[in-house]
């Protein structure tokens, strides 16, 4: 049986972009939840886009890699109370998206920045809202004391790679948003659903990493 941490390594090695994607580079190839629509008449945000970064989170556990997820905090105007992965907006005094993925987890969860070694970068994510995300994997050095911030995040929970990059874990589903029907992938980890942006930049990790891995009815709608 294959080693699954060394396999993933391997992987981002082989798979991952070594640098980020500029905000007007031609080969990026910028995804969203507009890219799910069957008819293909959803509503592309129309740019400028807001720059955002995350930061995909992988600890390599003595009993397999996991990846840290959070639950927003319920006092947000945001998105509160919905599973995430640590980011937020790039400040002009980010040098990158890395430096504003690492400096947003460091602020929610307390995640030393100097505990992740960068793995490299996935294409950007395009949400509904405007932002243009930037997908940041790295490495965590599974000794780290994460000190979360209760103003921010309700909880902090790991979730097993492997289960995170089955295909069959992935569900299709819609529903009524600004007068439209919003089409999103989501999964559910024991009680908890992960949706929207969060599933998307997961399932593009799983299709550019394990692209071998062919969905059942994945893609097939679910409401």
């Amino acid at each position: 049986m294959s080693d699954p941490l060394a396999d993933f390594l391997a992987r981002a090695a082989a798979g991952l972009s070594p640098a980020p994607p500029g905000p007007d580079d031609p080969t990026s190839n910028p995804r969203g939840d507009h890219s799910l629509d069957p008819d293909g008449t959803a509503v592309i945000p129309p740019p400028p886009h807001r720059r955002a970064a995350v930061l995909v989170p992988v600890v390599p556990r003595a009993d397999g890699p996991t990846l840290i997820l959070t639950m927003r905090a319920a006092n947000l105007r945001d998105h509160s109370g919905q599973v995430a992965l640590p980011g937020g907006k790039i400040d002009p005094a980010d040098p990158g998206p890395a430096d504003a993925a690492l400096r947003e987890a460091f602020e929610e969860i307390g995640l030393p920045p100097e505990s992740v070694r960068l793995l490299g970068y996935l294409d950007p994510y395009l949400s509904g809202t405007g932002f243009l995300v930037t997908p940041v994997i790295g490495l965590v050095d599974p000794g780290a004391v994460l000190t979360p911030n209760p103003n921010e995040v309700a909880d902090v929970f790991e979730v097993p790679l492997p289960f995170l990059m089955d295909p069959e874990r992935y569900r299709l589903r819609s529903r009524a948003w600004q007068g439209r029907e919003r089409w999103f992938y989501a999964l559910t980890f024991g009680e908890r659903l992960i949706w929207g942006v969060t599933a998307g930049i997961l399932n593009n990790l799983r299709e550019r990493l394990y692209p071998e891995a062919v969905p059942g009815d994945a893609g097939r709608p679910a409401r």
